[in-house]
């Protein structure tokens, strides 16, 4: 059959024609399957992939199963389709915006485009859901991504019916740490960290998912917002509070607190009003201190007392050292945040306070005047008052690392204090100028008119190689030619019905010559054995009966 027009049952993944109206192999009908104004199930998307059941909706877009027809596994496919913003939508399914809101419907769609393409750049390789690809079509953005198996960690955490220990919290979530900081060293922020977007996999590690835009997790930003009660920080509740990396560590910490304290933490527009949070500790007394101390630097509704990254939230979590050196540092920025928050002066105070100078300065002048009268003229008094030491003035060294290089230059403040010696490196994470490191650290104290020397190391973006003509190459052959090139072979099992020889490389899914980032993961297509038949029936496939099978089918095999 032409690939061109090939379509995958979504049920049991056996070939169809384009625009079938259901399956005759496991007997299931595609019409009524999805609701008015989404794609309807069997729908062909960019000629690769057969769109399935819609799995949920939310303010930004529509969540399908799916197919990638080629090799024969399953996917999760996100559309952008933000309901506040399109209208309703015809026949040819192309999105359309509502009067007033073209402008923001496609600067949003861009948003979406972007924050996709930055996670496909840093995934598979961390504990994220990993985007596989792109696609621009119907005049909006699809994004598809694996789908990782396992289940909710609040599910899971259910079906323990006991608290997780500090210990095994840490080793469960530190793919997820790990991952959340590979996305902010790329300028992101995930905004959606909850049990219900992390899964846990059947080795006991998490992944984590449930990407999206800055709008829907934003209240009051134009889109329905979703945020996470419990789990969403106080400035999400916002839309004129500035989020930063800090927002996720507010997340990471209080799922981090459901797993060992059985509970959520209390929502945040509800601190915020009264403050009634309780201590891990309190909760459960077999929380050691260190860990409970930790959890309350990251829950702080403040984002200047909070612990301000994951690397250093995952480090107070797991030491007691580390937590009294986050308890120090954070404590101390508090004093000084408290003594910036002094109330002003009232109006009264000010007047009365300018008449009693006024007064005094009089009363000098006419005993200056008195004074002076047959006597030898002196030094005038602010000759010696310029021998008095002043007051020495400390400032901070600002954290740099996540901004432009631009950004840093074009700040008057910047330019006025520091010195910057910058150096270039290559980064398969950070944009083109982003400030990878800086020496000294950020917090570092300076005396003001120092002038210090800040060293930036600047990216050079992603070192591009050429994709090598791997086709007819061995499995084996394939990984070493594109790992040689700093590539990440992806392998996935595909049928053979005697076309190609036996366990060697049919496609790929990047055309040989072109030039890719080196780190891009490239799908590599293996040619199974000849006597490898499709044996998934409708109820192996889906015992639920409602398309939930993930694992263990014949044709959905990564090549191992």
């Amino acid at each position: 059959m032409d690939d061109a027009h090939k379509i995958l049952c979504p049920y049991c993944r056996a070939e169809l024609e384009e625009g079938a109206a259901g399956c005759p192999h496991c007997k299931r009908s595609f019409e009524g399957r999805n609701p008015a104004g989404a794609l309807p199930v069997g729908t062909l998307l960019a000629g690769r992939y057969t769109v399935g059941e819609m799995l949920s909706l939310d303010g930004e877009g529509i969540l399908y199963r799916g197919v990638e027809n080629r090799g024969r596994f399953r996917v999760t496919i996100k559309e952008y389709f933000p309901i506040t913003l399109s209208a309703e939508r015809g026949s040819d399914w192309q999105l359309r915006p509502k009067p007033g809101s073209e402008v923001l419907l496609k600067t949003t769609r861009m948003d979406f485009a972007d924050l996709y393409r930055s996670i496909q750049r840093i995934t598979p390789a961390t504990g994220l859901e990993a985007v596989l690809d792109v696609v621009e079509a119907n005049n909006t953005v699809y994004a598809v991504l694996e789908n990782p198996g396992g289940i909710p960690l609040d599910q899971w955490l259910d079906k323990q019916k006991k608290n997780v220990p500090p210990e095994a919290a840490c080793a469960m979530l530190q793919p997820v740490f790990n991952g959340v900081a590979a996305m902010h060293q790329v300028g992101l922020v995930h905004r959606g960290i909850c049990p219900e977007n992390i899964r846990v996999l059947d080795n006991g590690r998490a992944r984590l998912t449930g990407y999206a835009t800055i709008g829907l997790r934003t209240a009051g930003s134009g889109l329905h917002g979703q945020l996470y009660e419990g789990y969403s920080a106080p400035e999400q509740y916002s839309a004129v509070e500035f989020e930063g990396r800090y927002t996720d560590v507010y997340s990471l910490s209080a799922v981090f607190y459901r797993m060992v304290c059985g509970q959520s933490p209390v929502p945040a527009a509800q601190r915020l009003v009264t403050d009634s949070n309780l201590g891990a500790r309190t909760v459960n007394p077999a929380v050691p201190a260190y860990v409970s101390e930790a959890l309350d630097l990251g829950l702080q509704l403040e984002p200047a007392r909070r612990i301000q990254t994951v690397p250093q939230l995952g480090r107070a979590l797991s030491s007691p050292q580390a937590a009294e050196e986050e308890a120090r540092t954070l404590h101390a920025a508090g004093r000084r945040l408290q003594r910036e928050k002094k109330p002003a002066l009232s109006l009264t105070a000010i007047l009365t306070g300018i008449l009693i100078l006024l007064a005094v300065l009089t009363l000098l002048t006419l005993w200056g005047l008195l004074g002076r009268v047959g006597q030898p003229e002196e030094p005038p008094a602010s000759s010696q008052a310029s021998s008095a030491p002043s007051a020495v003035t400390v400032n901070y060294v600002p954290d740099f690392v996540g901004m432009t290089y631009s950004q840093i230059q074009t700040n008057r403040q910047y330019a006025g204090i520091y010195l910057f010696y910058v150096t270039e490196e290559y980064s398969d994470s950070a944009p083109v100028g982003t400030v990878l490191t800086q020496e000294p650290a950020a917090g570092t104290a300076i005396t003001e008119g120092e002038n210090p020397t800040i060293r930036l190391v600047i990216s050079k973006g992603p070192q591009m190689v050429e994709m090598p003509n791997t086709i007819g190459f061995t499995q084996e052959g394939a990984i070493h030619e594109l790992e040689s090139r700093g590539l990440v072979p992806s392998c996935f099992m595909v049928v053979n019905d005697g076309s190609y020889a036996s366990g060697c490389v049919v496609a790929c899914s990047v055309e040989p010559g072109t030039m890719v980032e080196a780190g891009s993961t490239i799908v590599v297509y293996i040619a199974a054995d000849r006597d490898v038949q499709i044996t998934t029936t409708p109820e192996t496939a889906d015992p639920a009966g409602q398309g939930e099978s993930q694992d263990g089918d014949p044709e959905q095999t990564p090549a191992e």
